[in-house]
C-alpha cells in the first residue's frame, strides 16, 4: 500500500504540479487552504505534509502549529521566500524540511522519501538498534524511530527524535549547538541557535508531561548539551 501525501497549497498549479512529481510512488491528498487541511488532517491517517507557508485565512505556519498540537506527521514546508530566519522559525514550530520554490523535482522527491524514511514509516532492515537506559524505563528504537518511556510511546517529531537520539548515542559527548544545528539541519549559523534551545524544550516537557522525574538532557553551561542516564546520576 502507497504512504499517503498530503499537499497544501491555495495555487491549482502548484498542486497539480506536486501531484505529478509525486503520484507515481504515493497516494496523493489535496487541501487547497489551510482549514480543508486541518479537517484533513485530523480525519485521515496521513504519512506526510507538504505544506505551502502563504496561503489566505490560515497560512501554513498556522497550520502547522495546529499539526502538532495534535501529531508528529512529518511535514515539508514550501515557500517562495529564501530569508534564514523564515526557515528557522518554520523549523522551531515544528517542521521538519524546508523546500524554496522553484525547486526541481528530483529535489522534491528526494526530500519526501528521506523524510518518510526518517519518520520509521518505511521499515527494510531485519536488525535494529535499541538505546536502553534508566533500567529499561527509557527505549529509543533507531529502525522504527519510536521512544518509549514507561512503557508509553513518547510522541516526538522526526527532528526531536533525531536531537535526542544523537545525543542518546553519543552519552558522553558535550554537543555545542552550532554542531547539532550542522548535524540535524545542514547549517551552523551560530545566529540560529535558538532553535535548537526549542527542541531541546519541546523534549524536555514531553518527557516531564510522562511522569519522568529526570531529564536526561543534562545543560552544559557556555558549551551545549548532553545525555544522562539517570541510573548514572549519583
Amino acid at each position: 500500500m502507497k504512504k499517503k501525501v498530503l499537499i497544501v497549497d491555495d495555487e491549482w498549479n502548484m498542486r497539480n504540479l506536486l501531484k505529478i512529481y509525486l503520484v507515481k510512488d504515493y497516494d496523493i491528498v489535496e487541501a487547497s487552504g489551510g482549514q480543508e487541511a486541518i479537517h484533513i488532517m485530523k480525519t485521515s491517517t496521513l504519512d506526510l505534509i507538504v505544506l505551502d507557508i502563504m496561503m489566505p485565512v490560515i497560512d501554513g505556519w498556522e497550520v502547522c502549529k495546529q499539526i502538532r498540537n495534535v501529531q508528529s506527521t512529518p511535514i515539508l514546508m514550501l515557500t517562495a521566500r529564501s530569508e534564514l530566519k523564515e526557515k528557522v522559525y518554520g523549523l522551531e514550530i515544528g517542521a521538519d524540511d524546508y523546500l524554496i520554490k522553484p525547486f526541481e523535482p528530483e529535489e522534491l522527491i528526494a526530500r519526501v522519501n528521506a523524510l518518510i524514511r526518517r519518520s520509521g514509516l518505511n521499515k527494510e532492515k531485519d536488525d535494529r538498534e535499541i538505546l536502553i537506559y534508566s533500567n529499561g524505563y527509557l527505549q529509543i528504537d533507531q529502525e522504527t524511530y519510536t521512544v518509549v518511556l514507561g512503557g508509553e510511546r513518547l510522541d516526538l517529531t522526526p527532528k526531536e527524535y533525531e536531537l535526542l537520539y544523537t545525543l542518546a548515542a553519543n552519552p558522553k559527548r558535550v554537543f555545542s549547538r552550532e554542531v547539532l544545528l550542522d548535524i540535524l539541519w545542514g547549517f551552523n549559523n551560530s545566529s540560529d541557535t535558538r532553535t535548537i534551545d526549542t527542541h531541546i524544550k519541546n523534549i524536555r516537557v514531553k518527557i516531564r508531561d510522562k511522569g519522568f522525574d529526570y531529564n536526561p538532557i543534562q545543560t552544559v553551561w557556555g558549551i551545549g548539551y548532553k545525555f544522562q542516564d539517570a541510573d548514572e546520576v549519583v
